[in-house]
Formats: structure tokens, C-alpha cells, sequence
């Protein structure tokens, strides 16, 4: 589903090196520039400000595009996404040409294609849509914009393994194996993580982010559940159970952190700052709700979510580091020099 399935076949073990490491941390945290111009534009719903693509007006450097906001918004995104095409083509090249270890090579690579893809997703989105879906009231472009918003999820989880991958403390490091549950736990969160934020990117672009304009409570005569059904306070509601469920997974994984001796404080500290993550997500969703969609509480929503499924997902790659590590260094046992050489017939 997500690089964790990757298969382990290399037999080499790594040298770390620094420049490398430090050039993939760097896109691993420029990722997140992307991410906070993306959630503004569509907060402020700009995405199609400009009709063209990859030009914005037929332009490298649109007229008008430093003094307003919609048009800053979202060339500065496209600007963005080249350079961080350009930076994770790069680390891919860099990988594969130093790296010895055959399944962060093919991590790399899969980075590389699936930037290129989150590009080509993103242009179809402005492209297409003038085309109209009729039975289901939507344009193919916004189809292809909330396809855009989950391949960006899968992207900051790639990006992170491949800079965690790379670090010193990853490749020096030695480490006990954490406890299974908390891998299990971890898996399970960020597929939770995962498709809760799935369905945020169809609620936000079906525009069903107020479809329930209470919260905690779903009507304003406290009522659990909606009084009313359609397919944007369904896709709304269930953003709100998943969110619950998130409220009961998270801390339980962090709970599992801590109680596991072999957890460094590294990893103690991340899962603490999982939980702070998740509060500050809960508040934020409030105020969304509470002050109607206000842009900067949305965008503040949509990134501190990105960076709840990166805390998840760096814990959880972590938490499999000696197993990824152990399989890639295992080196057949030598043949006995003392044993004859089979005779061929």
C-alpha cells in the first residue's frame, strides 16, 4: 500500500553519508512548504485561477501573480512542486548511483515516479475541469484533485522513509526490536491516518466541509446523529467518526511506545508529540467548523494532519528499522573451503 511493503533483497550494508542524508532531509521537510501552498490554494479556492497548465497564463512569471493572493497561492504552489520535482529526481539519481542497499535504491526510484505522477495528476486537474460528471454533480478535475490531495499523503510518507533510510542514527545505530504491537499499532494508525485524510481531500473538494455546521454534536438541537442525509453530510459524518477512532488509536500506539524498554527516547518523544499532533488536529477541526471554514484555521488543519501521518508513519518505519535492516544484512554462510567440489557426471 505504502513503501513499507517494499521487498528486502539487498545483502550489502550501508555507509552513511552525510551530504546525501542532509539533501534528503531537506526535501523531506520543503515537502511540507508544498503541502502548506496546496492546502491555502484550495482553502482559498484558487486552484483554478489559472485555466492553463503547466504555464500559468501561457507564463513562467503571470502578470499580477506577488500581489494577488489567489494567484500567488497557487503559482507559488506550481513553482514549488517543480523545484521539489526537480529535488526528488535528483535524490533518486544520488541513490541510486552510491546507495548499496538494493530496496532504498528502489525506494528512491519509487519516489521519483511517484512525484511525477502527483505532477501529471495535478495538471489534469486544471485541465479537465470543464468536464462535467453528471451523476454525480462534480467536474472530472475536482475527481482528479482529491486524488491529487491522497497521492500527496503517500508522497510526504515516502519521502520521510527514504530521509529516515539515510540518516545516521538509522545506518550507525543499533537498537533493540520493539515489541510487535507496537508495529501493529503503527500500521493500524497510519491506516486510519491514511484514509481519514482520503476522505477529507473528497469532503474538502465536494465542498461538504460545513455539511454539519455543529460540532461537537451533528444539529443544533444536540442531536448525535444528522437530522438530514445526503452524500456531503455522509462523506462529513465520517470524517467525524474517523477522527474519533484516531482519538482511541494514536494514544494507545503512543502508549505502547512508552511501555516498550526497547523504544529509545527518540522514538518516546515523537509518539508524545503524536498525541500533541492529534489535540491540536481535534481544535483545529472545532474551529474550522466554528468559524466557517476561516482559510488560515483550514490550512492550519490540513498540514498539522499531514504532519500527524508523518509523525505516525516515521514512528512506524522506525519501529521496523531492525527488521528491514537485519534481512538486508544477512550474508549467506560461506561455503565449508574443507567440503570437495561436487563431481559433474
Amino acid at each position: 500500500m505504502f513503501p513499507m511493503s517494499f521487498p528486502v533483497t539487498s545483502r550489502s550494508r550501508a555507509t552513511y553519508q552525510p551530504t546525501l542524508a542532509w539533501f534528503a532531509a531537506i526535501g523531506g521537510a520543503w515537502v511540507f512548504v508544498l503541502v502548506i501552498l496546496g492546502a491555502f490554494t484550495t482553502s482559498i479556492n484558487a486552484g483554478m485561477i489559472f485555466p492553463d497548465w503547466p504555464l500559468s497564463n501561457n507564463s513562467l512569471n503571470p502578470e499580477g501573480w506577488l500581489y494577488d493572493i489567489a494567484k500567488f497561492a497557487e503559482h507559488s504552489h506550481r513553482l514549488s512542486a517543480g523545484l521539489m520535482s526537480l529535488i526528488t529526481i535528483a535524490l533518486a539519481v544520488w541513490v541510486w548511483r552510491v546507495e548499496e542497499r538494493g530496496w532504498v535504491r528502489r525506494l528512491a526510484v519509487f519516489a521519483a515516479a511517484l512525484v511525477l505522477a502527483q505532477a501529471l495528476v495535478g495538471g489534469l486537474r486544471v485541465l479537465l475541469e470543464p468536464q462535467q460528471v453528471k451523476t454525480i454533480s462534480t467536474s472530472v478535475g475536482r475527481l482528479f484533485a482529491m486524488l491529487h490531495a491522497c497521492l500527496a499523503q503517500f508522497y510526504v510518507c515516502t519521502l520521510l522513509a527514504l530521509a529516515l533510510s539515510l540518516s545516521r542514527a538509522w545506518i550507525e545505530g543499533q537498537g533493540r526490536s520493539v515489541d510487535s504491537l507496537v508495529r501493529r499499532l503503527g500500521v493500524a494508525s497510519c491506516v486510519l491516518l491514511l484514509a481519514q485524510l482520503g476522505v477529507a481531500a473528497v469532503m474538502r473538494h465536494s465542498f461538504a466541509g460545513l455539511a454539519i455546521p455543529t460540532f461537537p454534536l451533528s444539529t443544533p438541537e444536540g442531536g448525535l446523529l444528522p437530522a438530514a442525509w445526503n452524500f456531503k453530510v455522509a462523506i462529513h459524518f465520517t470524517h467525524r467518526v474517523l477522527a474519533a477512532l484516531l482519538c482511541v488509536a494514536l494514544p494507545w500506539f503512543t502508549a505502547a511506545v512508552w511501555r516498550d524498554r526497547a523504544a529509545g527516547a527518540s522514538m518516546r518523544a515523537t509518539a508524545a508529540g503524536l498525541v500533541v499532533l492529534l489535540i491540536t488536529q481535534v481544535t483545529l477541526g472545532a474551529n474550522v467548523i466554528w468559524f466557517a471554514r476561516q482559510p488560515h484555521i483550514t490550512t492550519a488543519h490540513v498540514v498539522v494532519g499531514a504532519g500527524t501521518l508523518a509523525a505516525a508513519f516515521g514512528l512506524t518505519w522506525w519501529a521496523h528499522r531492525p527488521l528491514l535492516e537485519r534481512e538486508a544484512n544477512a550474508v549467506p554462510a560461506p561455503a565449508d573451503p574443507a567440503e570437495p567440489a561436487p563431481v559433474r557426471t
